[in-house]
């Protein structure tokens, strides 16, 4: 079968917007010297042969390119001037993305992506079929990966809907997914302060109205910073997760999203390797939180077309667990903390970093005559104070069947592993975790984490303990396989 001709135009055109950021550049930089207004005839005659080069190879692109859905393989033939031929096992697909941005959506076109477990990249890209074509590939796929026939496919009782986001929940989402951490994160505008000051004139200045006035400004210069960002953020989440809806179709789930580009994709059930209630310091607030799921060889967001992101991105923290309890029947979640020990040695960590930035400062006020660098001396409670939250959002469960993490504190994720998933488990213990009698176990599976917390490990538990931790995970682990 061939790609839709509208690729051809298509292909074309968004292959000549790239190049043209380019052109436009040596444009400017002609037009500068003068060059550009001497030979702009040439300059005009050079782009129409290349915009026709362009529309000649996106039309050989076009004829050689070919594929076929057999019933085990995808085939694909594509290269204009050299020649590839590739054969997909149906087994090894995880995920086919149906991709639709706004001039695809008008001319009726649609991107395919299809990925296999532990691929680092798409393994296969159709660009572009029509919008039916898109649909009835990624059903056969499912489908004949399935093994069911087309009468029996066409008998499935309908998709349920397990999760819908709203407008009103979409705009409460959009502006409580803002990471405080960006927030936090400008602290490296003051180190710019001196030679700012030092520009304007002022860098001698140590007292009076004239200082007040310098700090005021810098405030609230920060302040509009920090509410653009936000604001920039919160419409990057309403676009990026408009229209979100999560169907259940037998053993996967379906997930449609997007308001300029539309994404549809699936989440395979039976590749499932852990499930992650994830939330930020906002939506814990407001008793909200988000589900993550991860499969073999792509966690939310690390695959090439950008991965289901979520399973559900926000809803009650309750809603949340309970449709991650469908997924895996794991039981309620009762977290053990670490020792109080590891708690002195966060507080003691970041007490360092502060003092770093308390030498910092007064260097500052030394070199360029910074006012009131003394401030930076609250550091060392804000310390304190972030060593007993991390602390104190650490923490791990041992269930029948599965395992249960915490960590994160800006953004934390409540990860459950199922002990019949894991690949390995690492004890590890650092120099620092030595002098506290300290280590962490790791629980890997055959994903690729890049959640809020990393990998799913119980952090800082007692070494004798994590010995522990570690000998039953392998132990059951060991049972499930025999059990199979």
């Amino acid at each position: 079968m061939k790609l839709h001709p509208l690729s051809v135009p298509y292909r074309a055109l968004t292959k000549g917007v790239q190049l043209g950021w380019a052109a436009i550049f040596g444009i400017a930089v002609g037009s500068g010297s003068g060059a550009f207004v001497e030979y702009w005839p040439f300059v005009v005659a050079g782009v129409a042969v290349l915009a026709l080069l362009g529309v000649g190879y996106q039309y050989l692109y076009y004829q050689r390119f070919s594929y076929e859905l057999t019933a085990d393989t995808l085939d694909i033939g594509s290269g204009v001037f050299a020649r590839r031929e590739r054969e997909i096992p149906l087994r090894r697909v995880q995920n086919v993305d149906v991709t639709r941005n706004v001039l695809q959506r008008a001319l009726g076109i649609a991107t395919v992506n299809v990925e296999t477990a532990g691929g680092g990249s798409t393994e296969a890209k159709l660009e572009c079929v029509s919008a039916a074509e898109a649909e009835r590939i990624q059903s056969e796929i499912r489908r004949l990966k399935k093994g069911t026939s087309a009468e029996e496919a066409a008998a499935e009782p309908e998709a349920d809907v397990l999760y819908e986001l709203d407008d009103s929940s979409l705009v409460a989402y959009s502006f409580l997914s803002f990471d405080p951490r960006v927030a936090s994160g400008l602290v490296v505008v003051f180190p710019l302060l001196g030679p700012l000051a030092a520009a304007l004139g002022i860098g001698g200045i140590r007292n009076g109205a004239a200082a007040a006035v310098l700090v005021v400004l810098v405030g609230l210069g920060l302040l509009v910073l920090v509410a653009g960002v936000w604001l920039a953020s919160a419409a990057f989440r309403f676009v990026k997760f408009y229209g979100f809806r999560l169907r259940r179709e037998g053993d996967d789930l379906r997930y449609e999203r997007g308001l300029l580009n539309r994404y549809t994709g699936t989440i395979p059930l039976d590749k499932l390797q852990s499930v992650s209630v994830t939330e930020n310091v906002l939506m814990r607030r407001f008793g909200y939180a988000g589900l993550a799921v991860e499969t073999a060889g792509y966690a939310p967001g690390d695959a090439p077309s950008g991965g289901s992101e979520a399973a559900v991105p926000f809803a009650p923290r309750d809603d949340v667990v309970a449709l991650a309890q469908t997924l895996e029947p794991f039981d309620s979640i009762e977290l053990e903390r670490p020792p109080s020990r590891a708690r002195r040695r966060f507080a003691g960590r970041y007490s360092i970093l502060a003092g770093v930035a308390v030498v910092a400062a007064y260097g500052a006020h030394a070199v360029w005559g910074v006012p009131f660098w003394w401030l930076s001396v609250a550091l060392f409670p804000v310390a304190v104070a972030g060593g007993h939250y991390r602390w104190k959002h650490l923490g791990h469960q041992e269930q029948a069947g599965y395992a249960v993490t915490r960590s994160g504190f800006w953004s934390r994720a409540t990860t459950v592993v199922p002990y019949y998933r894991l690949q390995t488990v690492v004890e590890s213990q650092t120099v620092f975790q030595r002098r506290w009698n300290l280590a962490s176990v790791v629980y890997d599976t055959a994903g690729s984490r890049r959640l809020a917390g990393g990998d799913a490990t119980a952090h800082d538990v007692d070494e004798t303990d994590a010995t522990s931790l570690r000998d039953r995970a392998i132990d059951r682990l060991r049972e499930s396989l025999g059990s199979e």
